[in-house]
């Protein structure tokens, strides 16, 4: 079978909440040498995550490597049941976060009140993740504009804030932005990150000027899925306005 040297699978889970389910899109990469996910759901998606695969036209032991945008329990959440499902699957992340994906460091964001909102079966879930938390692999630290030997060439842009070492990741044949939680989509418009998920929401907003000038056709956010109106247009005036 002749792959594309671009084959960009958006999956869509559900994160269940209070008022009802909050949609994220994790990405299935397909290249020659196998297949590679972008980020890996909540805690507790395991099996709806095969399944997205499964629908994708893959299965879990196609996958070769797992790129992790940054540390936040719905983008990790699924880390620790992959590399038991598939133990040779590489983990590749920014230098920044690294320390945290170790447990070198305690998540940011997973805070004790965070602790607590959590049923006890997905708390017991997160307190594994965490125990497993030293004994993941990685195999790639990435860097600021390292490019990816992936789908013709994957730029990889450091845009801390949201967390110290988050990561977009520019496909420059396709034109596709994967902004991970750097913009949301709220009621069809391109908006910045989430003020009460940032940290330091001045670096964010900083770091929207290292998406200026890239030819943008489509921007895939985490929370919200896509954006293709002037997407090149409309980063570059989120950039400005944060100035």
């Amino acid at each position: 079978m002749n792959i594309q040297p671009i084959d960009i699978t958006i999956l869509h889970l559900n994160i269940p909440t209070p008022t009802g389910n909050s949609p994220i899109y994790p990405v299935m990469l397909r290249d020659e040498d196998g297949i590679t996910l972008v980020d890996t759901g909540m805690i507790g998606q395991f099996a709806e995550l095969q399944s997205a695969l499964e629908e994708a036209g893959t299965n879990l032991h196609e996958l070769k490597r797992i790129i992790i945008t940054h540390q936040d329990i719905d983008h990790i959440g699924n880390l620790g049941a992959l590399v038991k499902a598939v133990p040779d699957v590489e983990i590749w992340a920014h230098a920044d976060e690294i320390p945290y994906l170790q447990g070198k460091l305690p998540l940011i964001k997973f805070t004790p009140e965070r602790r607590a909102m959590l049923a006890p079966p997905t708390l017991e879930l997160a307190e594994q993740l965490l125990s497993e938390l030293p004994t993941l692999p990685i195999a790639r630290i990435l860097e600021d504009g390292d490019m990816l030997p992936l789908q013709g060439g994957i730029q990889v842009i450091h845009t801390p804030g949201h967390t110290p070492g988050h990561i977009c990741l520019y496909f420059r044949e396709k034109q596709f932005l994967l902004a991970a939680d750097e913009l949301r989509v709220v009621d069809d418009e391109l908006v910045g990150p989430a003020p009460p998920a940032t940290p330091d929401m001045p670096e964010a907003l900083r770091s929207l000027k290292r998406l200026i000038g890239l030819k943008i056709d489509t921007v895939l956010c985490y929370h919200g899925g896509e954006y293709t109106q002037a997407a090149s247009e409309r980063v570059a005036e989120l950039a400005e306005l944060g100035e």
